[in-house]
């Protein structure tokens, strides 16, 4: 039951009841009282105001017959469902400050001056089809963890998350990745960036490190926040290079071997023996290999992870399931050298998981009873077909563009042949009511002459990528 921290006044001019009622539709227009949700009894907040139960009755009588609540017989007051509510007026609306501009990632297409416009088709390389989450698995595991629950289960349990979950995860990665670890080595987290956070306490302060350039510009700004000196390393067709790598003079690397982001790059194993051979080079040095969405490949075997070939403890190995099952389900892990375990133990056990023990043992049961791994055979068929249909949408595009990144994850990537730069082409697509990203935006400087945008199509239906792909054949061709 929501509780409401009214403060009536007697010299305000207004009725008792008219600010009660104001109050109250001015919590559901703003969403703070949310659709579904209980009101307090007019008996109980007559008694919370200090005021006349009628008069209480009055305001939910007003709301009633609005429409903003709805009396249920014996349960009492309900908040009504209402969609599309107007939040800001106009005054409002011009009054408010703009915004500063922000500088470096994601510059260039703030700066254009096109965030305002709600898009018929947002090609997002973020977003995942959600239609395919099996919702009714997922019921039935967290009622039956919670039906035979111990107190046990509410406990803080161990600080690198249950044994049994990274016991599951680390059979599912050697078996599904090739990766070799014991589950000491595996720490349970809620989300990657705090497992960065928790990588910067182990590895130490002031650490010079190497990314891609373009690259994952969260993991760059998390990076940034830290006061690591960061320096970018240009890639070619088979990912980071290695011999700019070795002028970099720097003590770790961040990768993203299996499916680079944003340009979609699949590094082959010259390349990744190349990295090893440098990370070998001196003491101290490690690979952070982000293994972000693997499971998502169309073409071929799974390539096994960098840590498969990792034979001197240089790779420090990171993956999530929020791509795989669902954003929500804020649970990444991350498996440590043998070298670094000390180093952990020493300077990080103190802190607790991040991770409730209840979702632990509900992605346990998920992955071990082998609902995962038929809910990754689903998606990987949902997805086949979005990038086949995608990909046969851009056959009229061949012959001004390029097309890269075609053979796993949730994106593609297209590169104008002529030049037409990449701010023309999402002006042009704009215009259409279709957002595309540019590959700029994460560069660690803005490039003018980029000519390269992203499509992203994890979270679109059949029909919005088809009306998307007519829509900017208009646009660019």
């Amino acid at each position: 039951m929501y509780e409401m921290a009214i403060q009536l006044r007697t010299d305000s001019g207004c009725c008792l009841y008219e600010q009660i009622y104001e109050y109250i539709k001015k919590e559901i227009r703003d969403g703070k009282l949310l659709a579904g949700e209980k009101l307090p009894s007019t008996r109980s907040l007559a008694e919370y105001l200090q005021v006349a139960r009628s008069t209480v009755d009055y305001a939910y009588g007003q709301l009633l017959g609005e429409g903003y609540i709805e009396s249920r017989p014996c349960r009492g007051y309900f908040v009504c469902p209402i969609e599309g509510l107007f939040r800001l007026s106009a005054n409002e609306n011009s009054q408010a400050k703009a915004a500063p501009k922000p500088r470096g990632f994601g510059a260039a297409y703030v700066e254009s001056g096109i965030t305002d416009k709600r898009y018929q088709v947002d090609f997002s390389p973020y977003d995942i089809d959600m239609s395919g989450f099996p919702f009714g698995v997922w019921k039935k595991i967290t009622k039956n963890i919670l039906t035979y629950a111990n107190s046990d289960l509410f406990s803080r349990g161990e600080v690198q998350g249950d044994y049994e979950l990274r016991q599951t995860i680390g059979r599912y990665l050697h078996s599904s990745r090739g990766v070799n670890c014991r589950p000491e080595q595996i720490i349970v987290g809620a989300g990657n960036d705090y497992l960065l956070l928790l990588l910067e306490k182990i590895l130490g302060r002031h650490v010079r490190i190497a990314m891609e350039n373009p690259t994952y510009k969260r993991s760059y700004r998390i990076f940034q926040s830290f006061a690591y000196r960061i320096v970018t390393v240009d890639m070619d067709e088979s990912g980071m290079r290695a011999d700019k790598l070795w002028q970099a003079n720097a003590s770790a690397a961040y990768v993203m071997p299996s499916h680079q982001f944003p340009t979609g790059t699949v590094m082959p194993i010259g390349r990744r023996m190349e990295l090893l051979k440098w990370a070998d080079g001196e003491p101290g040095r490690y690979l952070i290999e982000d293994d972000y969405d693997s499971e998502f490949r169309y073409h071929g075997k799974p390539i096994p992870a960098l840590q498969a070939s990792d034979k001197h403890g240089r790779v420090i190995y990171m993956g999530t399931f929020s791509k795989a099952i669902a954003p929500a389900i804020r649970i990444s892990f991350m498996v440590l050298p043998e070298v670094l375990l000390e180093k952990y133990y020493r300077d990080c056990a103190f802190y607790s998981c991040t991770v409730s023990r209840i979702d632990q043992s509900i992605l346990n049961e998920f992955i071990r009873d082998g609902y995962f791994e038929r809910h990754l055979n689903k998606m990987r068929k949902l997805y086949g077909a979005k990038h086949a249909l995608l990909l046969e949408c851009l056959q009229p595009f061949k012959a001004a563009f390029t097309i890269s990144g075609e053979n796993a994850g949730l994106h593609l990537t297209l590169t104008a042949k002529k030049e037409i730069y990449e701010k023309e082409l999402v002006k042009q697509a704009y215009e259409y009511g279709i957002r595309v990203y540019g590959m700029s935006e994460y560069m660690r400087e803005v490039s003018s002459d980029s000519m390269t945008v992203l499509l992203g199509f994890g979270g679109l239906s059949d029909e919005e990528i088809k009306k998307g792909m007519e829509l900017l054949r208009k646009a660019w061709m």
